[in-house]
This record gives structure tokens, sequence and C-alpha cells, in this order.
């Protein structure tokens, strides 16, 4: 039976992702050929990311409050196709900035909702064998590349719109297997006396120390990749890397991240226990930024890019492994949001500062980022919590 919820979680993962990678790379070219200029486009982003930001979580809160995860993830990822298409029939700026806010608000919570139920249905159970969500995960990112990679010769074939209809047939595809999905274990959450249609659901998760802890690390180890995202092709370029070796530097860190998704991470988390294996994500953090403030030279690069696969995968999956440990399941969807928007957030400020810094600090700029890792690794080291509690347990 697991094996068989297996390959529909991989099935979701994959057409999810893919639809994200085929999309992402030409998305700022499309609205550029609709006529949009940079200022133009830095207000369709810069709202996107804002509205993300707000429709996680209330997407999170209703799919809780109606226990209907499955429900809530199809419907977005259905509308998201929807209005992927709907893109292709608008010119002007004002619509085609309402229709993107539409688009990424619909997208946005489908990430966290497929999160919550992949975490729910790979739980060990007794009677009931387990998966490693790892394994979904990692088919995500791999799917994303497959999907980038993809979306440039569908461009030059058939255009920029082109990558909107693929990215529409694949929600599509999505929207109808979760449906295909188990339900989440609402009936574990009346059980435990947790009732996830309180209006007190998100103030009970800030309760949990942990899931503060969490949510802090995360946004301070995920939220340092803001510099690198935004500027580290830039000093590479400035400093002479060719575009051919910048390619490879950047598939290097995605490839690190399938590895750990699927291979590593598991077993480490398994072994050392998730804050553990945030510490060390942590510190990898601060190696990788201080080397990338002192070098650019690309044997050092080379060496440091696999990193991201600790920096990123190592610390979502511990990250993930203590939240379906600690929230209770009334409460999944929210969780997931609100751990989302934690590092969203995080990541948004610090994409803003990363231009002031860079332009005053230049490559230095990257020590602001090593001190963040450096600041989450204490706190990681300082969690009590290391093996499997009950779900309703409040751990300190």
């Amino acid at each position: 039976m697991h094996t068989s919820v297996l390959v529909r979680f991989v099935a979701l993962y994959g057409l999810m992702y893919g639809a994200y990678g085929v999309s992402s790379p030409f998305m700022p070219a499309f609205f550029q050929r609709r006529g949009l200029g940079p200022e133009q486009l830095g207000i369709v982003f810069g709202a996107g990311t804002a509205i993300r930001l707000i429709s996680g979580p209330l997407c999170g809160r209703l799919a809780d409050v109606t226990h209907a995860l499955r429900g809530v993830l199809a419907s977005c990822a259905a509308v998201a196709a929807v209005v992927a298409v709907g893109l292709l029939g608008v010119a002007s700026f004002h619509a085609l900035l309402v229709v993107s806010l539409l688009h990424a608000a619909a997208l946005a919570p489908t990430t966290t909702l497929a999160d919550a139920l992949a975490l729910d249905a790979s739980a060990p159970r007794p009677g009931r064998a387990r998966f490693e969500y790892g394994w979904v995960r990692g088919t995500g990112s791999a799917a994303f590349v497959l999907g980038t990679l993809l979306s440039g010769h569908v461009v030059g074939t058939w255009g920029f719109g082109s990558i909107l209809v693929l990215q529409a047939a694949q929600l599509t595809l999505a929207a109808c297997t979760s449906l295909l999905l188990p339900p989440a274990a609402q009936s574990r959450a009346v059980e435990e006396g947790v009732d996830g249609t309180s209006a007190h659901g998100v103030a009970r998760l800030l309760r949990i120390a942990a899931f503060r802890r969490v949510m802090l690390i995360s946004a301070l180890v995920l939220g340092s990749h803001a510099m690198h995202d935004t500027f580290a092709v830039i000093r590479w370029g400035e400093a002479g890397v060719s575009p051919a070796t910048v390619s490879v530097l950047w598939s290097e860190s995605v490839v690190a991240e399938v590895v750990v998704f699927f291979l590593i991470g598991p077993a480490l988390v398994k072994r050392i226990g998730p804050g553990r294996v945030m510490a060390l994500a942590a510190m990898a953090g601060v190696l990788r930024w201080l080397v990338m403030a002192s070098t650019t030279a690309v044997t050092a690069l080379v060496l440091i890019q696999p990193l991201h696969g600790l920096t990123f995968a190592a610390l979502h999956l511990a990250c993930m492994r203590t939240l379906s440990a600690i929230v209770p399941p009334g409460l999944a969807a929210t969780a997931q949001a609100m751990y989302a928007l934690g590092a969203g957030a995080a990541t948004a400020v610090l994409m803003l500062a990363s231009g002031h810094l860079y332009a005053r600090l230049g490559g230095q700029a990257f020590l602001i980022m090593a001190l963040l890792c450096a600041a989450a690794t204490p706190l990681a080291l300082g969690s009590r919590w290391a093996g499997p509690p009950r779900a309703d347990r409040t751990p300190p």
C-alpha cells in the first residue's frame, strides 16, 4: 500500500516542481515581451512575492479549518493552471499585474499543502510501512531541473507563451493527482483534542518553543541564501568566470541538493537527529559564505557549491522531521504555511538589504550572511529535542 502512496506523491511533486521549472527562467522575459519595462517588472515580481506571503498562510488555515488539505491543494493547482493560460490573453500592464497576482496567490500554497500531506503520509505508524519524505522532495528538485532544461528548448521552438501552456498542463495533472492522495490524519487530531478549526491555532503553534526555534533557524539559514541568489552570478561574472562555468557551478549545487534529499539527508537526520543536522547546515553556511566573501577562484567555488546540499536540503529535511513530530496533525497545513512565511519573509527582507550591502561592501557582504548562519548554530545545538516525541507533546 505504501508503495502506491509513494508513487502518487512522486507523481505530484514531479508535476508541481516541473511546472515551476518550465516557467521560472523565462517569466521575466515573457512579461518583457508584453511591453513591460524594468520598473514595471519590479512591481509585478515584488507584488507577487508579497501576495505569496499572504495567500500561503490563508490557504493553510483554510485547509485545516475545513479538514480538506487535498481539496484546497487541488483547487489552488487548478486555479493556477487556468490563470497561467489567462496570462496569454492580456497585454496591458494593469491587466498583467492583476492576473499575475492571481497566479502567484494560487501557486503559493501548493508546496506547503503538499508537504503537509507528504509528511503525514510518510510518518511512522503502527502496522504501516513508511517512506522517506526526502524521496518525494528530491523528486521535486530533480523535476525542477528537468523542467528548466526543457523550457529552453520549448521557448526556442514555440516562443515564450508556450511555457505557460506547459505549466498549465502539468498543474492540471497535479490537481487531479492530489485528489488521489490519502487524506491527512484529521481523526488523530480529534483523538488528541486538537481543534484545527480554532481561531487560536496560530497562537497554539507559536506557544510551542521548538516550533519557534525551527522558524528562527530556517529564517536565518535559508534567508542567508539571498545574497547568493541575487549577486553570486554577478560577482563571478565580474571576476571573469565564463557563463559556461557559471552554469556548471549552479548545476553543481542543484545536483548536491537532489543527492542529499534522496541519499544522504534521511540517513543523516535519523543517525544524529534533526537538531544536530540543523547545526551542521548552519556551520556549512558559515563556511560557504566565508569562502564566497574571500575568493572567486573557480577551484574554491567548485569545492563549496555542493555545500548547498547541506545549507538547503539537509536543513529542510531536519525542519520537516521536527515539524512532523511536534505539530498537532490538526494544524499541519497552518504550521507548514507559517514555516514558509518565516523563511520567505526573511529572504525577501534580506534580498532588499543585499543590494545596499553589495553596493557598499562588494563580495565582503557575504560575511553578513556568514554571521546569520553563525547565529543559527547555537540555536540548533541548544535544542533539547532529539528523538521522535508524540505529536501532541510540546517540547521545550
